[in-house]
């Protein structure tokens, strides 16, 4: 299966039970991520766009004081991809925190 490909809706749940934070919102997976501040938050932000425009693959991304929302969804394929759940995990990676 192409990573490109819409996931079962069991693989999506499979995925979100193994990782936290992540919640499905229609055809998406989001997350919340908490910074001390605004600076820190819109840090991050750049982290993932950066890790986003080297795969070619790009969230929505809520910004705010304190808080950054990233949204991950494959356009193309209407719905959750391997490559959102991939995604997904670089965004945890890039975070870093609890």
């Amino acid at each position: 299966m192409s990573k490109r490909q819409k996931l079962e809706d069991d693989a999506v749940a499979t995925f979100l039970g193994a990782h936290a934070g992540w919640s499905r919102a229609g055809e998406a997976i989001q997350k919340t991520y908490k910074f001390p501040d605004f600076s820190t938050a819109l840090a991050f932000v750049v982290r993932v766009g950066l890790a986003a425009e080297k795969r070619d693959h790009h969230p929505d991304v809520h910004l705010g004081w304190g808080r950054v929302t990233v949204v991950w969804s494959t356009h193309d394929a209407s719905g959750i991809t391997g490559v959102d759940t991939e995604m997904a995990e670089a965004t945890d990676r890039l975070y870093g925190g609890p």
